[in-house]
């Protein structure tokens, strides 16, 4: 898949280039640099098998996992701490928000 492979190339730059993983720099790095590739054009791609969905959240966890005191949570937990949601809870309020806006006539060509 090529937002996968798109995702993990740039989180892997990222990772090796950044050496202090401060919460702050590296969610302004994941939120500009990775994330626009998981969720470019998600209401036309949306992955619907299982194991696309998993593996696209697959980068999340991965990024989770980099920053400073966050190695020993489980994946929830971490995404508690950083206020961030699942690509699925995503990708699920971002469809909803298109369908709000084609039942109220506010869809931009």
């Amino acid at each position: 898949m090529y937002a996968f492979n798109k995702a993990t190339r740039v989180l892997g730059m990222i990772k090796r280039t950044i050496r202090h993983k401060d919460t702050r720099v590296m969610m302004s790095l994941y939120k500009t640099l990775v994330r626009p590739h998981v969720e470019y054009c998600v209401s036309a791609w949306n992955p619907h098998y299982i194991k696309d969905k998993k593996l696209i959240e697959k980068v999340q966890k991965r990024f989770t996992k980099t920053i400073n005191n966050m190695e020993g949570q489980i994946y929830d937990e971490r995404l508690q701490c950083l206020k961030l949601w699942t690509l699925e809870e995503s990708r699920n309020r971002q469809d909803l928000i298109e369908v709000f806006k084609i039942c109220n006539w506010a869809v931009e060509d």
